[in-house]
C-alpha cells in the first residue's frame, strides 16, 4: 500500500450551488482522471434520472445545474478502490473551494465520505453534509430507486 495524492481537478465554477463530496476516486477514475467513472458506478445515472435529462457532457451537465464535484481525501493510502482500506488521510482544501462559489449546501456519497467530512472538516466550514448512500457497484443494501428518491433532495437546494 503507497501513498497515492488525488489526481482529478474539482469540478465548480462561481455559480456553483452545492458540492457533492465523495471519499476518493476508484482505480477506474484515476486511471479515466473523471469522477464516478467506473461503468456500473450509479452517480450518472442517478443524475440522469433526477433530472430527466441525458448526459453527453459530465462536466457541462454539473456546470448547468450549479452542481460543484471534488472528493473529501487529497492523498491517503488505499488499496485498490476499496473505501475500507483508506488510511493516513489528508483532505482537500474545500474551504478555498467554496470562497468562490455560492455553495451553501454539502452532500457526501457513502459513508467514508460522511465520516472524513464530518472529522476533518464541518466543524472548520460550518456547514453541516447532507448524507447520499454510495453509487458504487459494491454497495447494494439499498435498491436503486431508493437511491434515486435520496438523490432528489439535491434538487431541492439548486
Amino acid at each position: 500500500m503507497s501513498k497515492i495524492v488525488h489526481p482529478i481537478e474539482p469540478i465548480y465554477d462561481e455559480f456553483s450551488k452545492v458540492l457533492i463530496l465523495g471519499s476518493f476516486p476508484s482505480v477506474q477514475s484515476r486511471k479515466e482522471l473523471f469522477y464516478y467513472a467506473h461503468p456500473q458506478n450509479q452517480f450518472w445515472k442517478l443524475l440522469s434520472d433526477i433530472f430527466d435529462e441525458e448526459i453527453l457532457n459530465r462536466k457541462e451537465f454539473l456546470l448547468s445545474h450549479h452542481i460543484a464535484l471534488w472528493d473529501v481525501i487529497k492523498s491517503c493510502e488505499i488499496t485498490g478502490s476499496l473505501d475500507s482500506t483508506i488510511k493516513k488521510v489528508k483532505v482537500n482544501d474545500i474551504e478555498k473551494l467554496l470562497k468562490s462559489t455560492n455553495i451553501k449546501t454539502i452532500f457526501t456519497t457513502g459513508r467514508k465520505a460522511t465520516m472524513l467530512y464530518q472529522k476533518y472538516l464541518e466543524k472548520k466550514l460550518g456547514i453541516p453534509t447532507i448524507y447520499l448512500p454510495s453509487t458504487s457497484p459494491l454497495y447494494s443494501k439499498m435498491k436503486y430507486e431508493e437511491k434515486k428518491q435520496e438523490y432528489q433532495k439535491i434538487r431541492n437546494y439548486l
